[in-house]
């Protein structure tokens, strides 16, 4: 397969790549050190059209595709990491309600999203005891009269403090297992949503991430994304393409790292020479190189599969584990090249590192990701048995 970028997905990839270089790169290290939220550049890559990349036209969103989305993202990374996942969470969020909404949704929640309108969106899955194991949710949402009354709590939300809209996901028919749960958009300020405490994050502390609680929060009928009893099937399709937004979220950090430790080996001298000229330093170089350019083939083939309504579930787990944990060999090889320097705040790398280590954990974890591939490819085996 060949990946020969159309103009369209080379303007939004020049779009992102500029501004992430002019306006969130010079501001990346104060917005770690002082958990600064990035709330009007949101709104600036909004006006970009980086906020809806694979959001149709009508809806205000690029309408450039699953591969333009990815390059987007992964520019976006290798300047602000903690920008980078807050804009992949509104594009899922957004894209999730284009595609089961009502007109309605669509037009006041995903216009919402990628006018700037709302600084963001959310996706709200994740419990304090039941993240992977998304039939083990306890949230509840009773059907009464004139809607739906939700109850519960969520754990980990990105950007729950800050959103505009939030996707829910409750068991309306807690006997039912996986097929008892329903997705449910829910707006910023419904009575009974209550943000909880900001987490003090190892990295991407740029991006804000929250506890939240839902207590007797009354939901119109019309709040349902989609039909009852189909939100696990909603989460997994969200999550399949999250998890593309996540592993070219790791590949922009890794090929950031790779770039910061190439340059510090070329300016480092030891024993005479530069650091550079060591085969153990190349060694390094190279082996990052060669595992981020396999990322990226990785990445952008699960992109171009869900372009073109294919399926892409196990291709999404392998970019997903492959970006990710090679981004994190890449960010702790290169620390290692700068030396003492690298464990410093006054150098960039330190917060690579920090930045990369959560990729492996969310949009499911390096583990789930094994499992889903393992599964997915032990089917294919049978069915050729």
């Amino acid at each position: 397969m060949r990946f020969e970028l159309t103009e369209d997905q080379m303007l939004i990839q020049k779009t992102a790549r500029d501004y992430a270089r002019k306006v969130l790169e010079p501001a990346a290290e104060t917005r770690d050190r002082e958990d600064i939220f990035p709330e009007k550049e949101l709104a600036e890559l909004a006006e970009l059209g980086l906020m809806g990349v694979n959001v149709p036209d009508e809806y205000g969103g690029a309408e450039a595709g699953v591969v333009a989305y990815s390059l987007a993202i992964t520019e976006l990374a290798r300047a602000c990491a903690a920008t980078a996942v807050t804009v992949s969470v509104s594009n899922m969020v957004a894209e999730l309600i284009t595609k089961f909404g009502t007109e309605e949704q669509k037009r006041t929640h995903v216009e919402g999203i990628t006018s700037g309108r709302y600084v963001a969106g959310s996706f709200a899955l994740s419990e304090p005891q039941a993240g992977s194991d998304v039939s083990a949710l306890r949230t509840r949402a009773e059907k009464v009269n004139g809607g739906w009354l939700l109850n519960g709590a969520k754990q980990w939300i990105t950007s729950g403090d800050r959103a505009g809209v939030y996707v829910v996901w409750a068991k309306t028919d807690p006997n039912a297992g996986h097929r008892g749960i329903t997705a449910f958009v829910v707006p910023a300020g419904t009575k009974g949503l209550e943000v909880g405490r900001h987490e003090d994050k190892l990295g991407l502390r740029g991006s804000s991430t929250v506890a939240l609680t839902f207590e007797d929060c009354l939901l119109p009928e019309d709040a349902v994304l989609g039909e009852v009893g189909h939100g696990f099937k909603l989460a997994m399709i969200a999550l399949d393409g999250g998890r593309i937004g996540i592993a070219s979220q790791a590949l922009g950090i890794g090929l950031s790292a790779l770039e910061l430790g190439g340059a510090y080996a070329l300016e480092r001298q030891a024993f005479g020479q530069k650091i550079a000229d060591f085969q153990a330093i190349q060694w390094m170089v190279a082996d990052s190189a060669t595992e981020l350019e396999a990322a990226r083939l990785l990445v952008l083939q699960a992109a171009y599969l869900k372009e073109n309504d294919r399926p892409f579930t196990k291709e999404a787990s392998m970019a997903k584990l492959y970006a990710t944990e090679a981004a994190w060999r890449a960010c702790d090889r290169m620390l290692q090249v700068h030396g003492g320097y690298g464990y410093v705040k006054d150098y960039a790398i330190e917060r690579h590192l920090r930045d990369v280590r959560a990729t492996r954990i969310y949009e499911g974890t390096s583990e789930v990701q094994r499992l889903v591939i393992a599964r997915k490819v032990l089917d294919e085996v049978a069915r050729k048995a």
